[in-house]
């Protein structure tokens, strides 16, 4: 069977670890504030806000992530306890918490856009140089993140994610060496366990 066309962005998805290690699924719960404001999608970068709580990560070229969101859980005063695919801003709960990846040496696959959700490619060539996120609103529908990253690399040590390898499935027709997905990793010192300074409040 054909590999699905990667016709939109789907967020970043954890599929091993540096070295080609398994990644087993395992995770860290981290508290989400009750009231957050923000909706967050599986699949979003996320980071610790102020109080130390998790939230959406909305920054492109910098930032310092925790990890990746992959769900939530918290007591619904209806329903009584739920587990969901996307964080829905302004949710009231003592005990909300998010299911992040946050494992730093951790490869996600994610497709690439030229700008908003229009998917592009890169080259053999942008192996190991850096690049932006391209954040877009995820879907209510789905629950499921649109962010991406951009089609133009760079060496800029503060850009967030580096790119490892493509996944040879997306090849664009055509343009032999061209990929619409690509493998990628925090680049050093940028997610926030190994950033030298730590996270600033």
């Amino acid at each position: 069977m054909a590999y699905p066309t990667v016709s939109a962005p789907y967020g970043l998805i954890p599929i091993n670890l540096v070295g080609g290690r398994v990644f087993a699924g395992a995770t860290r719960q981290i508290p989400i504030g009750s009231g957050e404001g923000t909706d967050i999608y599986y699949g979003d970068v996320v980071k610790l806000n102020t109080a130390g709580n998790l939230t959406r990560e909305t920054s492109t070229a910098t930032g310092d992530p925790i990890g990746v969101f992959l769900g939530c859980s918290y007591t619904d005063p209806t329903f009584g306890k739920v587990f969901r695919q996307y964080y829905p801003a302004s949710t009231t709960a003592s005990d909300i918490v998010g299911i992040v990846c946050d494992d730093p040496d951790a490869l996600f696959k994610v497709a690439v856009v030229s700008t908003g959700t229009t998917i592009s490619y890169m080259n053999r060539d942008d192996i190991g140089r850096n690049a932006a996120l391209v954040q877009n609103n995820g879907s209510t529908v789905t629950g499921n993140s649109k962010v991406a990253v951009s089609s133009v690399t760079d060496t800029t040590t503060t850009l967030p994610v580096r790119i490892i390898d493509f996944v040879p499935e997306t090849t664009v027709v055509g343009e032999p060496g061209s990929y619409t997905e690509v493998i990628v990793k925090w680049v050093a010192g940028v997610h926030v366990y190994t950033d030298a300074t730590g996270r600033s409040n």
